[in-house]
């Protein structure tokens, strides 16, 4: 919670549900990450939060921007980012699209499978690719294991074979997973990348470009470290696998941009009991997983949740309000609101400026989208 934020609440008692975004809170951000990590290129990850606000104050303070889809690169070029500062960094991407990206500039481009090697090469003549590798996702609470990238052969069969093709092999990729709570895992990844570098050379391809990916975290309910001990352990890491030869860096925050820059203000609905002697009441909010929450689910995304009563603290299970039975967001996570909580009191979901206006369904049971409010 910023000062400005609470007072934008305070003074103007917006409608809820509503998130209310600091884009002070976010140029913060970025100069932070920008001294932990100051040889990496920055790349915004856009799916974090695509508002056009938040990307023109990042366009202004220099950043790149990571998008998935051909919509966010045309977001980024609304602000005036020329394409030199785009990364098409989606491995699943329509023919057509990548086409539309290199008609709009754009020479960058992520893959991990021969096809989409195929598809890139024939779109995008003479652009660079990077290669996207497996990660474990250990210590993220949410890991982006399996779906994206493959593993080292494949990925060193994939980058010779790029060298065969109308494209250049630019460098390796991976994600440690999002919310990544320990700056030891991007060790073996970066020692995986070391080796794919070494490998290609010994067979004529020169790589020249490693993207570290996101997984910088906000504070939620646990503590994690600071941005400083990230990028110490990612600099040391570097030394040690590549030596005196560190390709370049960039790096794709999402959740580390925006997270702690925005507020979500929700409206109690209902609070209720499932029994005479069930001891967790159920209290329904005017938000919910289809409503912007979406990565509550498996309770894997903690969000600090604030009441201004002063109660003693009660467990409760938190739910949203549509006619979905999987709209639960908390019930094993040992939430506790004050026991004087009562029907229409106004909480504050803090750290949630990234992740929810994007998943946010466009009338799912006709509720409207998650409004945003910026300051």
């Amino acid at each position: 919670m910023t000062k400005k934020i609470e007072k934008f609440l305070a003074e103007r008692r917006p409608a809820t549900p509503c998130l209310v975004m600091d884009l002070d809170a976010v140029a913060d951000n970025y100069r932070r990450l920008r001294a932990a990590v100051p040889r990496a290129g920055i790349y915004y990850a856009v799916k974090a939060n695509p508002a056009p606000e938040v990307l023109g104050v990042l366009a202004k303070l220099g950043s790149s921007f990571d998008t998935a889809s051909l919509n966010e690169i045309d977001m980024v070029l609304a602000t005036g980012a020329g394409a030199e500062r785009i990364s098409y960094g989606n491995t699943i991407k329509k023919k057509a699209d990548i086409a539309a990206a290199f008609q709009r500039g754009v020479r960058l481009y992520a893959f991990d499978a021969d096809a989409e090697l195929g598809k890139i090469a024939d779109a995008a003549p003479g652009s660079r690719v990077f290669c996207r590798i497996f990660t474990s996702g250990a210590g993220a609470e949410w890991p982006l294991s399996r779906k994206f990238g493959c593993d080292l052969p494949m990925a060193r069969k994939l980058l010779i074979a790029a060298a065969k093709r109308d494209v250049v092999p630019h460098g390796v990729s991976f994600h440690v997973g999002s919310q990544q709570r320990d700056p030891a895992q991007w060790d073996a990844a970066i020692a995986e990348a070391a080796w794919l570098f070494r490998e290609c050379e010994e067979q004529g391809v020169a790589l020249s470009m490693l993207n570290i990916g996101g997984g910088f975290p906000t504070r939620l309910r646990r503590t994690v470290p600071g941005l400083q001990a990230y990028g110490a352990a990612i600099e040391d890491s570097l030394h040690r696998h590549f030596g005196n030869r560190i390709p370049d860096v960039i790096v794709e925050p999402g959740r580390q941009m925006v997270g702690s820059a925005g507020v979500i203000q929700t409206e109690v609905v209902l609070i209720a009991q499932k029994s005479e002697d069930d001891r967790k009441r159920w209290v329904y909010l005017d938000i919910g997983k289809f409503g912007g929450l979406a990565e509550t689910m498996e309770e894997a995304i903690q969000y600090p949740i604030v009441s201004g009563r002063n109660g003693a603290p009660m467990p409760v299970v938190l739910a949203g309000p549509t006619c979905d039975s999987a709209d639960i967001l908390y019930e094993k996570a040992d939430y506790r609101l004050p026991e004087d909580l009562a029907i229409g009191d106004k909480l504050e979901i803090r750290a949630a400026g990234a992740y929810t206006t994007s998943y946010s369904t466009v009338g799912f049971n006709g509720f409207e989208p998650l409004k945003t409010h910026f300051v």
